[in-house]
């Protein structure tokens, strides 16, 4: 069980990066539906830059860099042209879906170099890893995992204890209030949509360059889909999201430790589960009433000062 419980650690640390960064992307105001895009696209610029340069810190800011890139395209088209962010965010998919298979197709069945696997090996914590149970679970993981620790606590102090996160959760809530009271409106949208592009980028790096560092087609395989509800259920709170993101992950290797404990499951059935909880996510979200499980009140809605 306590294999298990870090096995789920490390499944839901590409979530953890992704739901982080469609959290912060909405707490402005904007729902960027691209999420599996943009993991896609960090996914394959954080390999290929890690396969050519053999670098891990580079790999990494590949991957966040064609992330934020991503989420640049979104920003200019709903923030500067106010186009549809459902239109924008579902084509964003796409795009970077193709630029994916664009990039990733020369890379097929290539592996990681040796110097970025052996960088993200598992590494115990001094003292903590030795904490019975709570110690293997938490503390002795890769250094990806600590890095997902660190920033889910950097959010949720920004978001709750700093002027600014107050300033962005007005913006979320009120886009003309906000103006009014004199937040750059427009600053503030593309300065966290493309924080949370480059969040999503380095989830789908996880994936790539840890998880599983040989490169495969469509290597995040609905993930971003999962960060999108992940944000609903975790309330956009991002001390929630890193342990709704740790179910979900412990969700999509059930099958193979059922499998491991001799039941006869289908692995593709147990595929499933992640995917059936998600739309149950959506369909239960309807129904809270509680202020705090709201969504922010400006969500999805573009700001034209004029209109005001």
């Amino acid at each position: 069980m306590v294999a298990f419980l870090a096995a789920c650690i490390v499944a839901g640390t590409p979530l953890v990066f992704a739901t982080l960064g469609e959290l912060i992307t909405e707490k402005s105001g904007s729902m960027n539906l691209g999420v599996e895009g943009m993991m896609l696209m960090g996914a394959a610029m954080g390999f290929l830059a890690g396969l050519n340069t053999s670098s891990p810190l580079l790999a990494l800011a590949a991957a966040a860099a064609a992330g934020a890139g991503g989420a640049l395209i979104f920003g200019v088209l709903t923030v500067s042209l106010r186009a549809n962010q459902v239109v924008c965010g579902l084509t964003l998919t796409i795009f970077g879906t193709g630029f994916a298979q664009f990039v990733g197709e020369p890379l097929l069945g290539s592996s990681a170099p040796s110097e970025i696997t052996s960088f993200f090996s598992k590494v115990s914590i001094p003292v903590l890893g030795d904490i019975p149970v709570i110690g293997p679970i938490f503390f002795q993981q890769d250094v990806f995992v600590y890095l997902g620790y660190v920033v889910c606590g950097l959010a949720a102090v920004y978001m709750y204890k700093t002027r600014i996160g107050m300033n962005l959760k007005a913006l979320g809530e009120n886009n003309a209030a906000a103006d009014a009271s004199g937040i750059n409106v427009n600053l503030y949208k593309y300065v966290h949509i493309l924080i949370g592009g480059a969040f999503c980028g380095l989830g789908g790096a996880y994936l790539s360059l840890v998880r599983m560092p040989i490169w495969q087609e469509n290597i995040v395989n609905g993930r971003g889909w999962i960060a999108v509800a992940l944000v609903i259920f975790v309330a956009w709170n991002p001390i929630k999201g890193f342990f709704g993101a740790v179910l979900f992950g412990g969700l999509s290797i059930l099958g193979l430790k059922l499998q491991a404990m001799g039941f006869g499951v289908s692995q593709y059935l147990v595929d499933m589960i992640p995917y059936v909880a998600t739309i149950l996510i959506v369909i239960f979200s309807t129904y809270k009433k509680r202020k705090e499980s709201q969504p922010p009140g400006d969500l999805g809605n573009n700001y034209f000062r004029e209109e005001r």
